[in-house]
């Protein structure tokens, strides 16, 4: 793929900035909430299924991009582990929903707090007070290209 002659040679390098960092920081926020006994794909589910009543494995898998039947074997695991629940689905009882249990939405609301704590302890330790208002105003920035 060649790149487009049009773009400023500013905007393509920070292009190629902001995806490199924002992989790498992706990467460090999750190692931050690993926990031993769960996979990151495992928790990734965890997390689609927070705040929802329930989805199917086929939901799922798309959403996650995988396979139904990898799906299906990572559901099975979690609800060994007692953090999510199948029941039947009332409108068509051929299907399973699958939510979270409590324990489940313990174990996410647990990630969730230690990803906020690692980046905000790296942002308190590593940045000026100047320096964190400009990642601010950045965010804010990259927001909007996420808008259509």
């Amino acid at each position: 793929m060649s790149e487009n002659q049009s773009l400023s040679p500013s905007a393509v390098q920070a292009s190629r900035e902001v995806r490199t960092v924002i992989s790498r920081l992706r990467r460090r926020i999750l190692k931050a909430s690993e926990v031993e006994d769960i996979t990151l794909g495992q928790a990734s589910v965890l997390a689609r299924l927070s705040g929802k009543d329930g989805v199917t494995a086929s939901e799922l898998a798309a959403a996650e991009g995988v396979r139904h039947q990898s799906m299906t074997a990572t559901v099975a695991s979690l609800a060994s582990m007692g953090l999510l629940r199948r029941r039947p689905d009332p409108g068509d009882g051929r299907r399973l929903l699958i939510a979270l249990t409590a324990e489940g939405q313990r174990r996410v609301e647990e990630g969730r707090q230690a990803r906020t704590e690692w980046l905000a302890g790296q942002l308190q330790d590593k940045c000026t007070e100047e320096e964190r208002r400009a990642v601010i105003s950045t965010m804010a920035v990259l927001e909007r290209l996420t808008r259509d």
